[in-house]
């Protein structure tokens, strides 16, 4: 189906430079269109996307075509037929059509001038939608019926379309958190189910990305449930009580306008101790610093309490840092389903906090003649009898004290 000037081409990009391809690639003969989820989120209203084309020209011609018009390529994916062109000091992947074709040594892929042949290759309706310059859009598979209804669907066979890639099941919960407005496809959800196996033939950080991904959508709650109810992700992640927890914590940063942070979200949804926290971010080989943020969540005794009272905030902050307490304040308000009264001024003022300097050193009490190995515990009671005193005992005050 062809809608005739659909699409305001700005909602993709306002960089006329960036249409410069379209002339480029049709004075070689060829033509070229933006693809998949700019296509998409500009017609469901959506900002922040990448650019993708692709076109009916072969890697080698496009190349051509950009070279006699002195744009610079990088060869980026040529084995997948994706050429890289460089324009404006942006970086725009146009990949070439394909087909799908079976042959005694099993699947090949071709490249191919068919536009539908190459929409059918793709997971979802809604990520086979195609825009010209012009804005005029080229739907295939109904995929803007299907935004408008928020049904999202595979293209024909959902099982076939799975094992052309596993990930393509965590795709599919993603985009249905971001864009349906009905249930879960049941012949989706049961290919999902059916093909959960195939998850572990890929990387775990395959699964690591696409999870994040999943987890920063506004329905993550709602998904995450859906899939851990039906083992999904029976590999990595155990069903969890705390799916309400979650939902609370992304209703609570989305109307205080505050940004959603992956690793926050995944603590809330096990609130994990010590020994749970390190097993989570080991199977899922996160950073060694994701690792020790979800570990010290954990190992920490401090309640929303601690937070909420002014004083007992500052030794929170001085202890642990101001990032580390406003993500205790999130998380805790998350455990207690409670929103703390002013919490955007709450934040600020952590934010704004001004964390105080220990006036003393081991240099001082070294001078008082105290040997090495009383100098550390001699200066962990002095600023631990600091620290009860509000920060308010100076450094002359503490200097009496040894």
């Amino acid at each position: 189906m062809i809608r005739d000037k659909y699409l305001n081409i700005n909602k993709i990009t306002t960089d006329k430079s960036v249409l410069n391809i379209f002339d480029v690639v049709r004075h070689h003969g060829g033509s070229i269109r933006f693809v998949g989820g700019a296509v998409r989120d500009a017609i469901a209203g959506k900002t922040g996307f990448d650019l993708d084309l692709s076109t009916d020209l072969s890697p080698d011609e496009l190349a051509e075509a950009c070279e006699e018009a002195n744009i610079k390529t990088v060869p980026i994916g040529l084995k997948y037929g994706t050429l890289g062109v460089v324009i404006n000091n942006t970086l725009l992947e146009i990949s070439s059509l394909r087909k799908d074709i079976m042959t005694d040594e099993g699947h090949v892929v071709e490249f191919t001038d068919d536009w539908k042949e190459d929409a059918s290759r793709r997971d979802l309706t809604i990520n086979a939608v195609y825009a010209d310059e012009q804005g005029n859009v080229f739907d295939y598979y109904d995929g803007i019926s299907d935004l408008e209804k928020g049904i999202v669907r595979f293209i024909g066979n959902a099982d076939q379309r799975i094992k052309e890639d596993y990930l393509r099941i965590l795709r599919f919960f993603r985009f249905h958190s971001l864009f349906a407005k009905t249930p879960v496809d049941g012949k989706a959800l049961k290919a999902c189910i059916d093909n959960r196996d195939g998850l572990k033939n890929l990387s775990i950080e395959r699964i690591r990305d696409e999870l994040i991904k999943i987890i920063l959508t506004p329905n993550a709650a709602t998904v995450m449930g859906t899939m851990l109810d039906n083992g999904i992700l029976v590999n990595w992640l155990g069903n969890s009580d705390f799916l309400s927890n979650l939902e609370f914590l992304i209703k609570m940063e989305t109307s205080c306008n505050i940004p959603p942070n992956p690793m926050r979200r995944l603590f809330v949804l096990y609130f994990p101790d010590k020994a749970l926290a390190e097993n989570i971010a080991v199977r899922m080989h996160m950073t060694k610093r994701q690792k020790d943020t979800m570990v010290k969540w954990a190992a920490s005794n401090i309640g929303i309490e601690n937070i909420l009272e002014e004083k007992l905030r500052r030794k929170v902050i001085y202890r642990y840092g101001k990032e580390f307490c406003i993500d205790k304040l999130l998380i805790e308000a998350a455990k207690a389903q409670i929103v703390p009264d002013n919490l955007i001024g709450l934040i600020r003022e952590i934010e704004e906090a001004v964390v105080p300097i220990f006036p003393i050193s081991g240099r001082d009490i070294a001078k008082n003649g105290f040997d090495s190995g009383q100098i550390g515990i001699l200066l962990d009671k002095l600023k631990e009898r600091w620290i009860a005193s509000d920060f308010s005992l100076s450094r002359e005050e503490l200097l009496a004290l040894i």
